[in-house]
């Protein structure tokens, strides 16, 4: 692998197991946690951002009478929920971790984000998961991820989507003949108006110059396939 520091984004949507109901599926979390071992193993230094909804869906919030920002922290506090019991997890297997979040908490139950503690727990071999996106509503967490990316000098983004293989000319869940790209530049995303991530965050990627993988997370060995750019997957760079 030729990246020394990665920075994961992971779906809190697909985190859930919806036939048992369960608003985290642990199973899951091994699985990541295994292969972020093998990963750590090979002294790549891990971040993730963490969105949250499995708890929590801003957009049907609004509907029902909830404005846009009180909302948008609710979904950060959904994303502190997901990051503590990634934590858990991922120490359950050996994996040294820390959750850094960046809306002021009790620090009993997380830090707040620094940057530069931030890149001195990756450095030392931990793993350093970012709840509560921006901390600022109206931005989403693929915006966190390409933020905090930025800000810790990351090499790669990997986005992993929910059922989603990458970056498509359409939405494939309705169209059937949607074309995947193989690879796309963030400009294209931006002219063509795809909507697997948002623009502010093509936007941000692209001025500080940071490819993303974009893959689908749900697959087997999912994150150190896309590191090998095996499988299906769409790289976006500059």
């Amino acid at each position: 692998m030729k990246y020394k520091r990665i920075l994961l984004k992971l779906s809190g949507e697909w985190l859930a197991n919806k036939e048992k109901s369960l608003s985290i599926d642990y199973s899951l979390v091994d699985n990541i946690a295994i292969q972020l071992k093998k990963i750590r193993e090979q002294k790549i230094e891990i971040a993730i951002v963490i969105g949250g909804g499995n708890f929590w869906r801003g957009a049907s919030a609004e509907k029902n009478g909830i404005p846009r920002n009180r909302a948008d922290y609710i979904g950060m506090l959904a994303t502190i929920m997901n990051a503590l019991a990634l934590q858990s997890g991922f120490e359950k297997h050996g994996l040294k971790c820390r959750v850094q979040s960046s809306i002021n908490i009790d620090p009993k139950v997380a830090e707040n984000y620094i940057t530069e503690k931030a890149k001195k727990y990756l450095s030392s071999g931990e793993i350093v998961i970012f709840a509560a996106g921006t901390g600022r509503p109206y931005f989403t967490t693929d915006t966190a991820a390409t933020l905090v990316a930025s800000e810790i000098e990351a090499d790669i983004i990997l986005l992993g989507k929910n059922k989603v293989t990458g970056i498509y000319d359409s939405d494939p869940n309705i169209n059937a003949d949607a074309k995947r790209y193989s690879s796309i530049s963030y400009d294209e995303i931006l002219s063509k108006n795809l909507k697997v991530i948002d623009s502010t965050a093509a936007t941000m990627a692209r001025d500080n110059n940071i490819n993303a993988l974009v893959f689908d997370i749900g697959t087997k060995d999912a994150i150190l396939n896309v590191l090998n750019e095996k499988g299906l997957f769409t790289k976006v760079s500059k």
